[in-house]
């Protein structure tokens, strides 16, 4: 008998869900408040068009490592105390940078504030221990569109502020405020969850600081996945570089990209070390996973996530710069795009779990591709409705898109559910690094059709290799108790 979907209850798996995706929201509105309070910051400021947008490059760089380093940690660790430490600490870093003076501070601390956005990879883990194979994707629907609603909160509430109080210097009380709510909750939330359900066991990686892969070609695949992650951070590097922004020196941008390789050679290291054992002796068949499936949810991720993040960024700019809108007017229709995470995204993860993750996934790529392709021929003289319209309509799609994708993570190894979940996020903030880039390079039309050609290669990549998951997967208990878990969802 089909367990029912008791959606507002709040018992049992059901209040873990709630408390979770909650404190998500909070770090979202934490993070991408950046967005909507950019025009307020531009003018209290004085900063350049160039200066704004490479402050929204920065507030999305650090969490591409952060993403794959908490992926490991709340592998290790838990979700609980984890969601706990980055509401506190995120929060603390966000107040800094709110009362910052100078523009190199201001954009220094929004770099490291960052990290915050790597809550989303901790709830995923929590969630795939509390809901069963048939629910998770509707289950991690809810969880992402409902926490990443967080940036339509941030739109639609800090903006007032920005402007009611304080003059100038409304937008830092905004920033506080909303930081200060986000640690009160970091400490609720840690007195309140537990990690598994009673009696559950929670699944561990034999080792840590590298994801274990099934074999030496799976192992090949992994670090070759890793260098966009690097390759995103060189090119903020770039940015800042004489080449760009001159925020830097080239003596500077030298010793960072050197740094960059020591780290990636470090990296490589570390996941050989952890799997020359798995490649020499392969794990039994049913522990086994293919990674092309978590590198396919990689770009995939890229795309919906990458999207999601870029255009919610520069929506309260494009309006302001192409349709002479107020701020106040530009900031409330710009929180219309994260709005309907309130339900494109569960409603992503719930087609997966009704219509099979595949299937999901070629369907709303391929209304990603042709919406984004539409917004390439944007004119300034088209009508402010029909370009909002657009923008809701490409939303739709591409948060449908991140729910189809984190339907299936939690359903490729569930003791690395963390990790996969880490690398995958992290793929999400290399297309926002990457779209971003290409914004502050090319005008909007270009900006959203480089979007629909992007979306159309990850397309195809989807139809000719992705797998659809079935079965079971095998977890060994510390006892050596074999633990079979489902994976199919009928």
């Amino acid at each position: 008998m089909e367990e029912r979907l008791t959606l507002f209850s709040f018992t049992g798996k059901w209040r873990i869900l709630h408390l979770t995706w909650f404190g998500f929201f909070m770090s979202f509105v934490v993070w991408l408040s950046l967005g909507p309070l950019m025009p307020f910051i531009q003018e209290a400021l004085s900063l350049t068009e160039q200066q704004a947008k490479v402050l929204l490059i920065l507030n999305v760089a650090m969490t591409i490592p952060a993403r794959i380093v908490v992926g490991i940690l709340v592998d290790k660790f838990g979700p609980k105390i984890m969601l706990s430490l980055i509401l506190v600490t995120g929060g603390l870093t966000s107040i800094v940078f709110a009362w910052m003076q100078s523009y190199e501070l201001l954009a220094l601390m929004r770099f490291l504030s960052g990290f915050v956005g790597a809550g989303f990879v901790v709830g995923t883990r929590m969630i795939s221990e509390w809901f069963p194979a048939k629910q998770t994707g509707i289950a991690q629907g809810i969880y992402g569109g409902w926490g990443n609603f967080g940036s339509a909160g941030a739109a639609l509430t800090l903006p007032f502020i920005a402007s009611n109080f304080a003059g100038l210097d409304g937008w830092r009380y905004a920033i506080t405020t909303a930081s200060i709510l986000a640690i009160l909750y970091g400490v609720y939330y840690y007195f309140n969850v537990s990690n598994t359900p009673k009696g559950s066991t929670y699944f561990k990686p034999k080792k840590t600081g590298a994801m274990e892969v099934s074999g030496f070609k799976d192992l090949v695949v992994y670090v070759i996945m890793n260098i966009p992650l690097y390759l995103a951070l060189a090119l903020l590097t770039w940015k800042l570089s004489p080449a760009g922004m001159s925020m830097i020196s080239s003596s500077m941008a030298s010793v960072i990209y050197a740094v960059l390789c020591a780290i990636f050679v470090a990296q490589t290291t570390k996941i050989w070390l952890v799997n020359a054992n798995f490649v020499n002796n392969p794990l039994p068949k049913p522990q086994q996973y293919k990674f092309k499936q978590v590198a396919i949810l990689d770009w995939a991720y890229f795309v919906t996530f990458g999207t999601e993040l870029a255009v919610v960024s520069t929506l309260a700019m494009f309006y302001v710069d192409w349709f002479a809108l107020p701020k106040i007017t530009a900031a409330l229709l710009a929180g219309v795009y994260p709005f309907i995470n309130l339900f494109a995204r569960p409603g992503g993860g719930w087609l997966s779990d009704k219509f099979g993750r595949k299937l999901t996934l070629i369907v709303v790529f391929s209304g990603i591709v042709l919406s984004f392709l539409c917004l390439g021929y944007v004119d300034k003289n088209w009508s402010v409705g029909f370009v909002v319209g657009l923008t809701i309509i490409g939303g739709i799609f591409s948060k449908a898109g991140s729910g189809a994708v984190f339907a299936m993570v939690p359903l490729i190894q569930r003791r690395l559910t963390g990790q996969i979940a880490g690398m995958v996020g992290a793929f999400g903030n290399v297309g926002a690094v990457i779209f971003l880039t290409a914004n502050s390079l090319l005008d909007y039309g270009q900006f959203f059709t480089f979007i629909g050609l992007a979306s159309a290669v990850v397309l195809l990549i989807i139809v000719l290799f992705l797998e659809e998951p079935k079965g079971h997967m095998m977890e060994v208990l510390e006892d050596g108790t074999v633990q079979i878990i489902k994976v199919g969802c009928q």
